[in-house]
């Protein structure tokens, strides 16, 4: 590998790259697409998180979640409330037929990151998450600077 693609940035991608990609392999057959499972995933870590949350969290456009809301919530995984606060906002519940999706996603999940961290022993993977959690913060605390310093 050249010095470059061995950069952090380079790494941390190419990691989560290909475990997009085979979590999007194996998840197809389920009949649900690698962003409505990220979404029934994130909706089922925080029910009731509002819309423009969860676009946030994605990283896709408002209109591109609506989109992907009205096909959750046709095959019966979601439904959207009417925010009490503030009525043109809309809050997010899993129903229950997103249970057994979810399930699945957890097992593929834990399948993926079992393989993913073969070959580590316990002390590697815990220094490993521990730095992830500290850069997280990090970069965190650096957007939120730089939003602050556009206001």
């Amino acid at each position: 590998m050249t010095p470059q693609e061995e950069r952090l940035g380079f790494l941390v991608t190419d990691v989560a790259r290909l475990m997009r990609q085979i979590f999007a392999q194996r998840i197809d057959g389920d009949a649900l697409t690698l962003a409505q499972a990220r979404a029934l995933v994130q909706i089922a870590r925080e029910e009731g998180l509002r819309q423009v949350e969860l676009a946030e969290r994605l990283d896709v456009q408002p209109i591109t979640l609506a989109r992907l809301l009205d096909q959750l919530e046709a095959e019966g995984l979601v439904e959207r409330r009417v925010c009490q606060a503030d009525r043109r906002a809309y809050r997010l519940y899993l129903l229950p037929a997103a249970e057994a999706h979810l399930t699945e996603i957890r097992q593929l999940g834990e399948t993926l990151q079992n393989h993913a961290l073969h070959g580590l022993d316990v002390a590697q993977i815990e220094v490993l998450y521990s730095a992830l959690r500290i850069m997280r913060s990090n970069l965190a605390q650096l957007r939120h600077q730089q939003k602050d310093d556009v206001s």
